[in-house]
Order: structure tokens, then C-alpha cells, then sequence
């Protein structure tokens, strides 16, 4: 089966890592989250992943190691080097 996501990578101040777009469902399961970032090592290598989830509204929230989000939490969701991948699940 394959699923189509939106994937920025992101380099900053060294730290190469994902943010993956998800469903809701993804964003507040943790083992959904596990098995995605388990699924995406093929395709981006071994970085950590930041999960991210949209409102209604668009406002964007993280989930993933703290740091990284602390940084996204900062920036517009349209800043990142947004592109459509689809992987095989």
C-alpha cells in the first residue's frame, strides 16, 4: 500500500531532521508515530521527526523532540521546504 505525506527536511544550526504533516489520528498516537518514523528511515535516513498537525484554522502543532519544536514553533508553516512524497506502507 503507499500513502502520499508532506515532508519538509530541515537543516538548521546543524541538526538535519523531518516534519512530517499528518492526520489527527497520527498526531495523537504515539505508535502510529513510532511506526511512521519507522517507515520514513528508507526515504529520509536516520533524523528525528517532528510530527506536525493543522486546525481548522491552519495553526500548526508539533509534536517530537523538544528543541525542534521549540524552533518550529517559531517559524510559519510556509517557511519550511515543503514537498509530497509517497512511500510505500
Amino acid at each position: 500500500m503507499t500513502a502520499r505525506f508532506d515532508i519538509a527536511l530541515v537543516r538548521e544550526q546543524g541538526v538535519d531532521f523531518a516534519v512530517v504533516n499528518v492526520k489527527r489520528h497520527v498526531f495523537d498516537d504515539r505508535r502510529a508515530q513510532e511506526d511512521l518514523a519507522a517507515t520514513l528511515v528508507p526515504h529520509v535516513g536516520a533524523i528525528p521527526v517532528v510530527f506536525m498537525a493543522q486546525d481548522s484554522r491552519g495553526k500548526a502543532t508539533y509534536v517530537g523532540r523538544r528543541d525542534l519544536v521549540r524552533f518550529l514553533a517559531n517559524l510559519f508553516v510556509e517557511q519550511l521546504p515543503w514537498r509530497t512524497a509517497t512511500l510505500r506502507i
